[in-house]
């Protein structure tokens, strides 16, 4: 057994009362641009797709789609847990430290991109999943970084900073990936390495190990059977929403089902080694502490409820309500990010001040009402009509991000002040990984959700509605025969349905303007309406039934600190 010894440092709070601010403004800064890379790519695929030559609706690309949008997260999901720990073994900092370097190392080699086709997609796959390692690294320790630096009457209101700074940039970076890409797409990535170049300058200047540190052996077992299991989980996920021998969706895929059940036995596995060894790297202990367990709980079924509502809003305004409104299936992917902003606002309003409160007043009431408040939103959406007024929209999005702004700032707070000392590094790795974990499951979730109501009557609805315009009935039908995954996708990324599922032959023969009446702003959003307000209520439910979940969790877990 390894002997277990705390190694003391110099506690710079007491020696510079800046050092504190230093600590959370570096963090914040490390936390905003590990989770702006989590979205940037959402709204500026088309361009990164148009710009190497590939067309990403051919079914044979659908895993190339995928894996942009969630291998980072997927990477970031596995991997902090461990990172956490070694920050705890060798010192926070140090971890972080390293993440800054790799993350601007990687976006650098993004940015760089030269090659074209297959090769230039299978190299942004590569480098996103390295930029998901440094990521994973700066996740991983910040938030302890900031428990040891704050006294507890403050950390309420540090962690709560730097946490609206993680959960807004998975917004934020809707918005620049709309600004950037359309412009060229090479900024996408290059905008991230002069903010990481100046964290990562910044951090080996400024930072240093205040914490507890604990040696001990590293749990090889623990490691791999985590990896193995979540990867195994969450490639599985990713895979279920791509279409399979015919199928509108791959859950009949025999690998899909053995990767869900080989991974699922995996990770039991996991927690029957991590019972029995000297030092676990996942301290299964920490869930008997009520506050640490039903918070985790809560941020896991919150962000079940907030992961897959991005996406689920980028499809219904890219496909139905801007072109509806006039805007052109090229520019709405830019004006998606630009409507999105109340639900920032509503953040960035909630998140600093129910921090701030929850150091006076105790967790529990601002990370419940936060959780009933974001529930409430979504039954809000499931009521409004396709077409809304954009006032609406726009006051319902506020909503739900002041509830999960609420929400977020208290429950990060209480889970970290319930933690010991020598354990934030893993505790907060833990927390991290239900919280990313949370969005491959939401994804996964509300794309299955979704792909289910568009194919029950969409091919018919779809069929009909091609013939009606002169489309012959062979080509029609094979076009309603396409996986509702290839048309979902079509308006997630802004292009032109019809346009892009017809061959340009076929729209120019077509009698009496039909070509104009098919690729035009009312044809698609108009005939999609209705089986994506099926799917829409589905999807918005399962949320709602998550943040009421999370809202009893979130009072469970009390006010420990």
């Amino acid at each position: 057994m390894a002997v277990s010894t705390a190694v003391a440092r110099e506690n710079p709070i007491t020696d510079n009362p800046r050092y504190k601010w230093i600590v959370l403004s570096n963090t914040t800064l490390g936390m905003l641009i590990a989770t702006i890379n989590m979205s940037i790519l959402l709204i500026a695929l088309p361009d990164i797709f148009k710009g190497v030559g590939v067309d990403p609706l051919d079914q044979g690309n659908t895993g190339y789609l995928l894996w942009l949008i969630m291998g980072y997260m997927v990477v970031t999901a596995v991997l902090v847990v461990t990172f956490g720990k070694l920050g705890d073994m060798y010192g926070r900092v140090r971890m972080y430290n390293a993440g800054f370097a790799i993350f601007a190392i990687s976006s650098i080699l993004l940015a760089a991109t030269w090659m074209s086709g297959d090769a230039a997609l299978l190299w942004l796959i590569l480098m996103r999943l390295v930029q998901g390692i440094g990521g994973a690294l700066v996740m991983a320790n910040s938030n302890a970084i900031i428990t040891d630096a704050f006294p507890a009457h403050h950390r309420g209101m540090a962690l709560g900073l730097n946490q609206v700074a993680a959960i807004a940039g998975s917004f934020l970076g809707l918005l620049i990936g709309g600004v950037l890409a359309p412009i060229e797409w090479h900024l996408v990535f290059l905008v991230s390495v002069p903010f990481a170049l100046v964290g990562t300058v910044w951090a080996y200047r400024s930072l240093h190990d205040t914490g507890i540190r604990r040696r001990s052996k590293i749990d090889w077992w623990g490691n791999v059977t985590f990896a193995l299991g979540l990867i195994s989980v969450l490639t599985a996920i990713t895979y279920g929403i791509q279409p399979y021998d015919g199928e509108t969706m791959g859950w009949t895929n025999p690998w899909v089902i053995a990767a869900l059940l080989g991974g699922v036995a995996v990770l039991i596995l996991f927690c029957v080694i991590e019972a029995r060894v000297a030092n676990p790297m996942f301290h299964l202990g920490l869930f008997r502490n009520r506050t640490f367990s039903a918070g985790n709980v809560a941020n896991l079924l919150s962000g079940l409820g907030r992961g897959g509502l991005m996406f689920v809003l980028i499809i219904w305004l890219h496909g139905i309500w801007l072109p509806r409104h006039g805007y052109s299936f090229e520019e709405a992917p830019l004006w998606a990010g630009i409507y999105m902003v109340p639900m920032t606002i509503g953040f960035l309003l909630a998140g600093p001040v129910s921090g701030y409160l929850s150091d006076k007043f105790g967790a529990r009431k601002f990370a419940t009402g936060g959780m009933i408040i974001a529930a409430l939103s979504f039954g809000l959406l499931i009521a409004l009509p396709v077409n809304f007024d954009y006032w609406q929209f726009g006051v319902v999005l506020l909503i739900n991000g002041i509830g999960m702004g609420l929400f977020s700032a208290p429950n990060r707070a209480a889970i970290m002040g319930s933690l010991p000392a020598d354990q934030r590094g893993v505790g907060a790795g833990i927390s991290t990984t239900f919280q990313n974990s949370s969005m491959v499951l939401s994804i996964g979730i509300f794309f299955t959700l979704m792909i289910t109501g568009l194919a029950a009557t969409l091919p018919q609805t779809l069929q009909a509605g091609l013939t009606a315009n002169g489309v012959p009935a062979a080509e029609a039908a094979q076009v309603a025969g396409l996986p509702a995954v290839v048309v979902l996708f079509a308006a997630l990324l802004g292009y032109n349905p019809i346009g892009s599922l017809l061959p340009q032959s076929t729209l120019d023969h077509l009698p009496n303007g039909g070509a104009a009446t098919l690729t035009g702003h009312e044809f698609f959003p108009s005939l999609i309406s209705a089986p994506f307000a099926d799917g829409l209520a589905v999807a918005f439910g399962f949320a709602m039934a998550c943040c009421l979940i999370a809202a009893i969790a979130s009072w469970i877990a009390g006010d420990e600190q």
